[in-house]
């Protein structure tokens, strides 16, 4: 089996699951075990700014407090998970998913962007993705998804609203032309 972790998962335009329907997922984990990632492209009503008072952090620092609170999938929607750059980072609960892409899961990281003093470039998401072993495997043969490997550019530079087609461009395909029938031979 191929990893696909630091890989997008492009929701097809037939998958009518809700939590899943229109999504671009980055998968942070991909192993013999089962899968994990984050979804990125939808932004709550919820602001960073929000959620550290919520918190009880002091946020008056914080450079990036306008920015939106992702809902990053439908488990654990109660725990925050922070897609950033950087590598060899101090965070407690980090996990290196690309050479300069990391998902940290501690406050520590929470308290240093409400200080001003986090990564410049982050995504927060409450919940997560994930699958059992072979299951992504399965969804991927019903032609479910469409893959591509991970840019952090799209991630970070590019709208929320925008990057599924974005990272569909990579690909060079309309999602909007595509059929759940796959061809085989």
């Amino acid at each position: 089996m191929q990893s696909l972790k630091h890989h997008f998962l492009l929701a097809m335009p037939h998958l009518d699951d809700p939590n899943f329907k229109g999504t671009l997922t980055y998968l942070c984990d991909h192993d013999d075990n089962g899968s994990m990632g984050v979804i990125v492209n939808r932004p709550m009503e919820l602001t960073l700014d929000a959620l550290l008072e919520q918190l009880e952090l002091d946020a008056s620092e914080c450079l990036q407090r306008d920015l939106p609170v992702h809902y990053g999938g439908p488990v654990h929607k109660d725990r925050g998970f922070i897609l950033h750059r950087g590598s060899n980072l101090p965070w407690d609960s980090s996990l290196q998913v690309a050479d300069d892409l990391a998902l940290t899961t501690s406050m520590d990281m929470l308290k240093a962007i409400a200080e001003g003093r986090g990564p410049e470039d982050f995504i927060v998401c409450l919940g997560c993705t994930a699958w059992q072993a072979g299951q992504l495997e399965d969804e991927l043969k019903q032609n479910t998804w469409l893959t591509v490997e991970g840019d952090a550019s799209i991630l970070f530079d590019v709208h929320a609203e925008q990057r599924l087609n974005a990272a569909a461009g990579i690909l060079g395909v309309d999602l909007n032309l595509m059929t759940r029938e796959a061809g085989h031979s």
